[in-house]
């Protein structure tokens, strides 16, 4: 028999994972704190709860979609005066965490849920809302051997790679975290050269055409200055998602005096953008902190 699925977050992410949950036939509950995201996807098939304590004493899986570790506190330990879903929990019951957070934090949280009888995934997922919605993302996972028993068919339906790193929390969190660093540099470098190719007064779009055909190319520039070149910086991930992931990759980094001169740079580039108003904008906004281009304009829309 599945088990019974909770999923908490219905973002970008979230709503592409519960959909692909939905689609594998699991009995699903949703909850979000737009209450009415939560019903119009519950008008698809499963149950939106009123209540993260409801959704928690119903399910033998909870899977947690926030986007950070404050949020997931809330989430499991509840906020202003409202309960989470840990109190309600069963024991043997799994909680898999999907958010980016330190690698301490969430070996922390590991053994605070031990204490409940709650067993934890450290599972953090990187592909993008296309990926999340067809099934298709990565999922990079530790925990221990019990908790993929229960919960690892309903990852498997989430995810097209599933990687175990480890039989307990930290290991998931710890490749994730390199995987942002490696996503804020990238996108920080593409910025950097598109900039510069606009300031020499290069084509864009042949300079974009070029690029992703030869050896200086990577999957971020060809996605997010494709962005650019369209001029529609609509937050797939935003600015600040990059001030949050490259500044628990330097705090991680800090902590054992490990020196990281590309990601401190990238971050103070996301920084700036952020400061200059561009926060909640696409990352490829990082762009607009570099002075004297001509940035790429929309088209003009007919009348």
């Amino acid at each position: 028999m599945n088990p019974i699925i909770g999923l908490i977050g219905l973002g970008a992410m979230g709503g592409g994972m519960a959909q692909s949950l939905r689609r594998a036939g699991y009995d699903l509950r949703v909850f979000d704190v737009r209450a009415d995201v939560a019903q119009a996807f519950a008008q698809g098939g499963g149950t939106a709860c009123a209540t993260l304590a409801e959704l928690g004493a119903q399910c033998d899986v909870v899977v947690s979609v926030v986007v950070n570790a404050a949020q997931t506190e809330s989430v499991l330990f509840g906020s202003d005066g409202a309960p989470g879903c840990a109190a309600s929990m069963k024991p043997g019951s799994v909680f898999v965490m999907c958010s980016t957070v330190d690698p301490n934090w969430s070996i922390a949280l590991e053994t605070r849920l031990a204490q409940q009888g709650i067993l934890y995934i450290d599972a953090p997922i990187s592909g993008g809302a296309a990926k999340a919605a067809s099934g298709q993302m990565t999922m990079m996972s530790s925990g221990r051997p019990e908790a993929y028993a229960m919960a690892e068919p309903a990852l498997n339906a989430m995810a097209a790679k599933v990687y175990k790193l480890g039989d307990c929390a930290g290991a998931g969190s710890k490749v994730k975290i390199i995987n942002q660093l490696l996503a804020g540099v990238h996108i920080a470098a593409a910025a950097e050269a598109m900039a510069l190719g606009l300031r020499e007064g290069v084509d864009a779009a042949a300079l974009y055409e070029v690029i992703t055909h030869s050896a200086g190319n990577s999957w971020m520039f060809e996605n997010r200055m494709a962005h650019v070149l369209a001029a529609d910086y609509t937050p797939l991930s935003a600015v600040d998602i990059f001030v949050k992931d490259l500044g628990i990759v330097l705090d991680v980094a800090r902590a054992s005096k490990f020196p990281l001169p590309l990601s401190s740079t990238a971050h103070q580039m996301f920084m700036q953008a952020s400061t200059a108003g561009y926060a909640r904008e696409d990352d490829s906004a990082v762009i607009k902190i570099f002075p004297g281009i001509e940035l790429p304009q929309a088209p003009a829309k007919a009348d």
